[in-house]
């Protein structure tokens, strides 16, 4: 039985693991937080490339598991090889040679809201943005020669590894560096600079110009290179404006395609006419329906390229599809005269034949309002099982 678990255990390993095991556990966790791939990463990567060192030692990994981290020789907490030269080695590359420069800032996500009418017209849009600049008084240095150092008490790692004697077992933990207070550097205020105050980066404001492209979607994103914060030794990041499509109160989009409803009168419906649609570029289509074509309730016609343009070929456009909403007249329209001339003028009604057998009861019909329901849905839910289940609520005329 092993003395301590903590390096299997930040492994994900058993004590029990083969040089194999240790091996794959080591290529999955230390690809996973290597700084360069999760700047995030950097304490967990340091603390998986300690404990594989350890272990995929026989010699040191015997001490270990006999006689726990105090039992090795020199600070256990230190590592004896750079994590990045152990990572190199494992991997098969020159840590000298590999990635030299610096590791890569964090991009910035910013979503734009952007109406139909934009996106099908085009449109550039001026952005304020806030970043950190490196300080240009001292050169994001923080100061004058001298004025940032690291941390001597936890060689500018921020954090330091502490022992404590708990009976017969010593206990090891992590924990932020006291001297620093955790930044890995000691300042020296008298020779820090005025202006960033040894922050080494200022904030700026700057604008940039974002062009929304005609037939641009929802969910596309336009990169500005560069232009996120800075930090001395970092490779900046990018900021990403996604667009955001705000829902229009008469067209909806579908790819490339445009929808829309339209209301026109019965006597256009069955006889034609002309109706307009005011486009998302403020041109009007006037549209005919050709006499005889009849158009039905919730009939759908298509007007052909007078839909969305296609993003980088504007002059490629989708389809226009109109549904129809048919205005029937209200009841103060009817009177004998005007139904006769209809019944001379359309098609006749054929009545259904019901067997001669057959039992027939003659009713009316009455408006439903479905309102008036939920007035007296409660009345009607206590009543249910003495009237045989719930009645529909009709509004008498």
């Amino acid at each position: 039985m092993v003395k301590d678990t903590k390096l299997y255990d930040t492994l994900g390993v058993s004590p029990e693991a083969t040089e194999n095991e240790l091996k794959k556990a080591y290529r999955k966790l230390a690809l996973k937080y290597h700084p360069d791939k999760n700047p995030n990463g950097a304490d967990k990567f340091k603390d998986i490339s300690h404990a594989y060192e350890i272990l995929s030692d026989p010699q040191k990994r015997e001490t270990y598991d006999n006689f726990g981290e105090e039992g090795l020789s020199g600070d256990a907490s230190g590592m004896g090889m750079n994590p990045d030269d152990l990572f190199a080695s494992f991997f098969g590359f020159n840590s000298g040679s590999r990635n030299s420069g610096p590791r890569r800032g964090k991009d910035v996500v910013h979503p734009l809201k952007v109406s139909l009418e934009d996106l099908y017209k085009g449109k550039v849009f001026k952005l304020s943005i806030k970043r950190n600049v490196i300080c240009k008084a001292c050169n994001g240095k923080g100061g004058e020669e001298g004025a940032v150092k690291n941390c001597q008490d936890c060689n500018g790692r921020g954090v330091k590894f502490v022992r404590r004697q708990i009976g017969p077992m010593i206990q090891q933990y992590q924990t932020s560096c006291p001297t620093c207070n955790g930044t890995g550097e000691i300042i020296n205020k008298k020779l820090e600079c005025k202006t960033c105050h040894s922050k080494k980066v200022v904030q700026e404001t700057k604008i940039i110009e974002v062009p929304v492209d005609k037939g641009m979607s929802d969910g596309q994103q336009i990169t500005f290179t560069g232009e996120a914060d800075q930090a001395p030794g970092v490779e900046t990041g990018d900021v990403v404006i996604i667009i955001k499509e705000k829902p229009h109160d008469l067209f909806k989009r579908k790819g490339r395609d445009l929808y829309y409803n339209q209301k026109i009168d019965l006597l256009t419906a069955l006889t034609g006419g002309t109706f307009n649609i005011k486009h998302l570029d403020d041109r009007y289509l006037k549209v005919s329906i050709i006499p005889g074509e009849i158009i039905k309730p919730d009939q759908t016609k298509c007007i052909q390229n007078e839909g969305m343009p296609t993003y980088k070929n504007p002059f490629d456009k989708g389809n226009l599809f109109v549904k129809f909403e048919i205005e029937f007249p209200n009841t103060e329209w009817y009177n004998d005269e005007k139904a006769k001339i209809l019944k001379d003028v359309l098609p006749k009604k054929t009545n259904e034949k019901i067997p001669s057998n057959a039992i027939v009861d003659e009713v009316v019909m009455s408006n439903y309002e479905p309102n008036s329901r939920s007035q007296e849905r409660n009345d009607m839910d206590d009543d249910d099982d003495e009237r045989g289940g719930p009645q529909v609520q009709c509004a008498q005329q």
